[in-house]
């Protein structure tokens, strides 16, 4: 299990995060939501090696992993699917795949690879053609296949909805919804879009400022007319 205590991240004399501490257990997905600038992207970089914490910690399996390199922490088994569908547009679907396993033997990189063609059917259907040829939706399935062909724990999803029509959010969140509780895979959903969000998850958290305002299970929240309005604008 991924358990953060106390993080607190700070990019000069600005604090984007302050004793944020939450559980992501194996087997669903759990929501963390938000406006813009509340910090949810930050704690999904923190969580990935990206910035290090000036407070707090990261645990994962028992172990201490606050402040480690990028790559140590995907070797660990922590994915992260960036905001913005970062493929690599000159590579091939199946080329794009093969980086996300790089350091892994041929024998788990086809394993994987077969596991993301069975969740991603189009995918396979387009392994051969170029990744600036799919579309936005097809570009985010390769984005999330990449991240599991390095056998994650843990998948941390920064803004998948963004500039996509809600129907295939939905059906691509439905998806990894579904391969958490069957691969019992830890999900850290990152969205703005608090409605698909909470659908899918079964816990959330609200943050505002940095800070942790409310969480507990998703539809708890959902249903809280003040905490939506307050601080989800719907």
């Amino acid at each position: 299990m991924l358990v953060v205590e106390g993080l607190s991240v700070s990019y000069g004399p600005i604090r984007a995060l302050q004793g944020v501490s939450l559980a992501v257990p194996p087997g669903q997905v759990t929501a963390v939501i938000g406006a813009n600038g509340a910090g949810k992207s930050t704690l999904l970089r923190a969580l990935a090696g990206l910035v290090r914490p000036d407070g707090g910690t990261v645990m994962f399996n028992g172990e201490d992993i606050t402040g480690r390199a990028p790559e140590d922490i995907v070797r660990a088994g922590i994915a992260m699917v960036p905001e913005g569908r970062s493929t690599i547009p000159e590579l091939t679907v199946l080329e794009n795949l093969r980086l996300g396993g790089l350091w892994r033997t041929s024998a788990q990189r086809a394993a994987s690879e077969a596991k993301v063609f069975a969740l991603f059917p189009i995918l396979a259907e387009r392994r051969n053609l170029r990744a600036d040829t799919l579309s936005g939706g097809e570009r985010q399935q390769l984005a999330i296949g990449r991240a599991l062909m390095c056998g994650p724990q843990v998948l941390l999803l920064d803004e998948p909805s963004l500039g996509l029509a809600p129907l295939i959010v939905t059906q691509i969140l439905e998806l990894v919804s579904e391969r958490a509780r069957e691969t019992n895979l830890a999900v850290l959903l990152v969205e703005q879009n608090a409605v698909t969000a909470l659908r899918v998850a079964r816990t959330g958290m609200v943050l505002n400022l940095g800070q942790v305002v409310q969480q507990g299970p998703a539809a708890q929240i959902a249903s809280d007319e003040q905490l939506r309005h307050a601080y989800l604008g719907y």
